[in-house]
Parts: C-alpha cells; sequence; structure tokens
C-alpha cells in the first residue's frame, strides 16, 4: 500500500470514526433521530473537508495500488468516506444530478473501473476483507451494534460460503459418490450455525440503535452521475451459489438471472468467478431427479436425497428467519413509525419499501420452494423426491 493510501487507511480507521460516533450520538439524543440537518454541522464539515485532503492525494497520485489489496482498500475507502456524507446528508440522490464531490467520484470510478467492480464500497469491505488491525476491524462508528452487526454478519457470511463450498464439491463428485455423506454433513453443520448466528443477532442487536445509526450508512448515492444502490449483506456469491446448487433457484429464470446481474458488480472479483462458475453447473435437484427413475430403492440414492432433502429445509429455514426475523423486525417494523419522507429515504437497495419487500417475498419463497402458482418454485419436483424417499 503506497504511503498515501495509508494515510487515507489510517485516517478512516480514527478520526473519520470518531467523527461518525459523535454524530450518532447527537442524532440519537435528538427527540426525532432521523433527523439530521441542523445538527452537528461542524462536525460534518470537519469530516468532508479532512477527508478531500486524502481523496485529492490518491487522486494526484494515479497508481493506487501495488495489487489488488491496495486498490480495494482504497476502493473501499472512498466509498465510506461517500456513504458517510450521504448518511450525513452532504450529498443526497433526490436533489442532485450530478454528485457534489468530484474528486472523490473520480477517484471511486477510477478504482472501481480497475477491479471491475461498483465504484462505491460494497459488504466485502466491512465483512470478508475487513482486515483487523491489533484486533479492531474497520467501521464506520465505534458504536456497539456496529461492531455486532459487522461480526454477526461476517460470521453468517463466512457459514454461508463454507456451505457452498462443501456443495461444490459433491457436484465435482456426483450426487451419487459414495463420499458425498461427509460433504452434505459439512454444508449441514454451516446452516446450522447461520440458523444460530441470526438468532444471536435477533437477540442481541438493538433495533433502535440498528435502523437509526448503522443502516444509514447503507443508502445509496451518487458517483458521478451514475446513482449506485447501498451495500447489501447478500452481496457475496456463497448464497447465490446454495441457490444454484440446491436447484432452488435457477439462472435461466428471468427474475433469478435479473438479480444475479445486478449484484455481480457488487462483489470483489473473485466471487463474481466464483459465481460465474457455479451457473454452469447442473444442481444436485436436478441430478438427483435424472437418476431417480432407475435408482429410486438403491441405498445410496436413498441416503444422499434424504440428506439433499434436509439440506433443503434447512435452507428453507434460513431463509425464512432471514426474512419473517431479521428484516421484518429490523427494518419494516421500525419504518412503521416513519411518515411518507421518511419511507422515501429509507432502502438501501434503491426501490421504495413495499416493492423490496415484495422482491424480498419472492426470494425467500424461491429459497423455500413453496407452493405459489405466480412464480416458478420447485415445489413440485422437491414433492416428487420427498414422497422417493419417504414414501
Amino acid at each position: 500500500m503506497s504511503i498515501r493510501a495509508e494515510a487515507f487507511e489510517h485516517w478512516i480507521r480514527t478520526a473519520f470514526v470518531d467523527l461518525n460516533t459523535e454524530l450518532e450520538e447527537r442524532y440519537f439524543a435528538q427527540a426525532e433521530r432521523g433527523r439530521v440537518a441542523g445538527t452537528g454541522e461542524a462536525l460534518k464539515a470537519t469530516l468532508r473537508d479532512e477527508g478531500l485532503v486524502f481523496v485529492r492525494a490518491l487522486l494526484q497520485e494515479g497508481n493506487t495500488g501495488e495489487g489488488f489489496e491496495s486498490a480495494f482498500a482504497v476502493l473501499g475507502n472512498v466509498g465510506m468516506y461517500l456513504a458517510a456524507l450521504r448518511r450525513h446528508e452532504l450529498t443526497h440522490p433526490a436533489r442532485e444530478e450530478r454528485s457534489p464531490f468530484p474528486e472523490a467520484s473520480a477517484l471511486a470510478l477510477h478504482v472501481g473501473a480497475s477491479l471491475g467492480m461498483a465504484p462505491r464500497f460494497a459488504t466485502s469491505h466491512l465483512a470478508t476483507r475487513n482486515r483487523a488491525r491489533a484486533g479492531v476491524r474497520k467501521s464506520f462508528t465505534r458504536l456497539r451494534d456496529e461492531f455486532l452487526f459487522i461480526d454477526e454478519n461476517t460470521r453468517g457470511i463466512l457459514a454461508l460460503q463454507l456451505a457452498a463450498d462443501a456443495l461444490t464439491n459433491i457436484v465435482h463428485l456426483g450426487v451419487s459418490s459414495p463420499v458425498a455423506d461427509g460433504m452434505f454433513a459439512a454444508a449441514r453443520r454451516c446452516l446450522e450455525d447461520v440458523l444460530v448466528i441470526n438468532e444471536r443477532l435477533m437477540t442481541h442487536l438493538d433495533v433502535e440503535r440498528f435502523f437509526y445509526s448503522v443502516r444509514p450508512y447503507y443508502k445509496p448515492y451518487r458517483v458521478g452521475r451514475q446513482e449506485y444502490r447501498g451495500a447489501n449483506a447478500g452481496d457475496f456469491s456463497g448464497i447465490n451459489e446454495l441457490d444454484l446448487l440446491l436447484g432452488v433457484c435457477r439462472a435461466n429464470d428471468p427474475y433469478y438471472a435479473q438479480l444475479l446481474v445486478d449484484k455481480m458488480l457488487f462483489m470483489p472479483p473473485e466471487d463474481q468467478a466464483r459465481l460465474r462458475g457455479c451457473m454452469t453447473y447442473r444442481s444436485l435437484l436436478d441430478e438427483l431427479l435424472e437418476l431417480l427413475p432407475g435408482h429410486r430403492h438403491a441405498d445410496w440414492f436413498q441416503d444422499n436425497a434424504r440428506a439433499y432433502l434436509e439440506l433443503c429445509d434447512l435452507f428453507a429455514r434460513y431463509a425464512t428467519q432471514h426474512h419473517d426475523g431479521l428484516v421484518r423486525r429490523f427494518i419494516t417494523e421500525p419504518a412503521a413509525q416513519l411518515g411518507p419522507q421518511g419511507l422515501a429515504d429509507l432502502t438501501a437497495s434503491g426501490p421504495p419499501l413495499p416493492v423490496l419487500l415484495r422482491a424480498l417475498e419472492v426470494l425467500r419463497d424461491l429459497r423455500c420452494a413453496a407452493d405459489r402458482s405466480e412464480i416458478a418454485t420447485r415445489h413440485g419436483d422437491l414433492e416428487r423426491l420427498r414422497v422417493a424417499v419417504h414414501g
């Protein structure tokens, strides 16, 4: 990492965090916690001006990296800087045709294009590629609830990625392999871990602190003329690899394919490569259905099909828990207390909340293989397999 990139990194980990934390404490102490305008204006100006010094230095340097890790860190840092300016309403895409921060936009566009990523910070910057220094990971604030959110979210992502690794091994071995049992068991343990992690998050994360002090940093903002949606907890390949490998979602489904296209540039390049590779594999469900007519009574078929179905049931539990627990409790319910203007400015993913919730419900029901006539789930195919295994 160059001297200028390291200086920016140090500021993001120190003064930047302090300024955001002080502003969040002031906002949260107000009777109207969602109000930003008119509070802490001097602190906002300090954050804007101090960050701009580092941005200009890196923009002048031109070459932002000695390899991927440095460029990726710079993209995350300039993205976090722009996200904080958006959070504190020093920029707002609804009232602008272009970002009022051209130097930061230019730096983000330069680095994002060189990496093949969207020119803003991504989930991975605060999760799977959030390198700790002396036990402290990168964050926007020093608030307990932000650290809790980052840490548990990262644990969940890593567990889902490990589950996807296990299923990828089964694809290469073949679902009829006698050693597939170990990989099914590994994936099952990972999904069980995710359920525990999410339960812990629902138990310990303060709803109002998350809603008012953590979530606002994930809002959309402009880079140059283009508005980019906020970072999303689902912006990693593992969850979609599980969708495709299990076969509950299909890459040739127009609805799901659009979802993959929309999120691809919000993932690190190696995740993009993994997901593209996964899209070429045949799902375990399709392989089992092909084997069903001639082998349904074979011990290996019964054992592996049963293990597969147990995994689908766990995955459905995860999808339901995420939507009906996390989304409903930490976004839908507190949003119900907001007025029309607050709702219009709510979601990180861009669309209005009702539109976003309908889309998330469809995704939940695809992952659960729910019996819905209006969307193409794998309910019927899974039922055929259940009958063959359970009679």
